[in-house]
């Protein structure tokens, strides 16, 4: 926690961007942990499911759904399968074919509006890629809007975890879970650290260029491979503990739910209020970022389809992340080049 007034403090005595880009890190770390946690309390109360650099928004967000659908849940099931290493572990197939379902859909939405600006196919140049990504948005959120209807209303019963008869025999017992702190506390809390957050958000993101050159590490692999994996640190988290405790269905829910509400919601979401705000935000994830996404969610989809998991497969979602990494770490991204000389010649 501290190590965010200092990130400050180097700020504003020596100004060394590659200092307050690594204390701001390390302060938002355990920041997202205790956003979680007061999230999760207000969970009892309202139900259980809800600076210009546009780019760098979206390798964030992009990183985010890589980073669940690879790393964490890579760990969960290498987690749950060294612990329970002589069966295979089950979770809910039904739930998990949904989720790929739609994390298809979304990369459909994302992946058109990079074909027609790679293409030069617009029909007004520059125009139709950013209204098709607008139109794709609203369509991807009434989509979300729907699967929320089915998940909660319509099918609830399909969403029930696979050894629900194990979890319904220890009703009462210590697993039951009630709130430790009040509605009012926790959204008290909520704002705190949302304020925080964004407050020292300023100075990480502020940093990220000049650090990329200092440390001689792509903004891309900033943006895609650092920033959230400290952003997913509580969910990690949750979803090994899940694991190693046979509640796999949980895992999946961190891991693939958090994925699929990023890629469904978060993303077009941002769209749309970039839409309200005058912000030119697309769905044009550039080739690299596209190609990754849809290989990444392939990949998890027939990892998926049997409705088990074991030590293996964890382990092969595990190298692919790596994969991911290290492809970033060799990219550079074109825009990112282009800001940052925008910026010199004005400074």
């Amino acid at each position: 926690m501290p190590f965010g007034p200092i990130a400050i403090l180097v700020h504003n005595l020596c100004g060394h961007h590659g200092w307050v880009f690594f204390l701001s890190l390390l302060g938002i770390t355990p920041l997202a942990e205790r956003l979680g946690y007061a999230t999760e309390q207000l969970a009892f109360f309202t139900g259980a499911t809800g600076y210009g650099m546009i780019h760098v928004v979206q390798q964030s967000l992009l990183g985010s759904i890589l980073s669940n659908m690879l790393l964490v849940l890579g760990c969960a099931f290498f987690s749950g399968g060294i612990i329970f290493y002589k069966k295979e572990q089950v979770f809910n197939k039904v739930a998990a074919v949904v989720n790929s379902g739609l994390l298809l859909m979304a990369v459909m939405g994302l992946l058109f509006p990079a074909v027609l600006h790679y293409t030069h196919t617009e029909v007004h140049f520059g125009k139709s890629e950013l209204a098709l990504s607008r139109f794709s948005s609203c369509i991807m959120l009434v989509a979300y809007a729907s699967y929320l209807v089915f998940h909660l209303k319509s099918h609830k019963n399909l969403y029930d975890p696979v050894n629900e008869f194990c979890l319904g025999t220890e009703e009462g017992s210590d697993d039951e879970e009630i709130p430790e702190i009040s509605q009012w506390e926790g959204i008290i809390w909520l704002a705190i650290l949302t304020a925080w957050i964004s407050f020292l958000s300023e100075y990480l993101v502020g940093a990220i260029q000049v650090t990329s050159l200092e440390w001689k590490m792509p903004v891309a692999f900033i943006s895609v491979i650092l920033l959230p994996i400290v952003g997913n640190a509580a969910e990690h988290a949750s979803a090994i503990m899940f694991a190693m405790k046979d509640k796999l269905d949980l895992s999946l829910g961190v891991a693939i739910g958090s994925s699929t509400q990023i890629s469904m919601f978060g993303i077009p979401f941002c769209v749309v209020v970039g839409w309200i705000m005058g912000r030119p935000m697309d769905l044009n994830f550039q080739l690299l970022e596209m190609a990754t996404l849809f290989i990444t969610v392939l990949v998890v989809a027939f990892m998926l389809q049997e409705g088990t998991s074991n030590y293996f497969k964890g382990l092969m979602l595990i190298l692919c992340y790596l994969i991911v990494a290290a492809s970033f770490f060799v990219h550079v991204d074109p825009s990112a080049v282009g800001e940052l000389l925008v910026d010199q010649i004005i400074q």
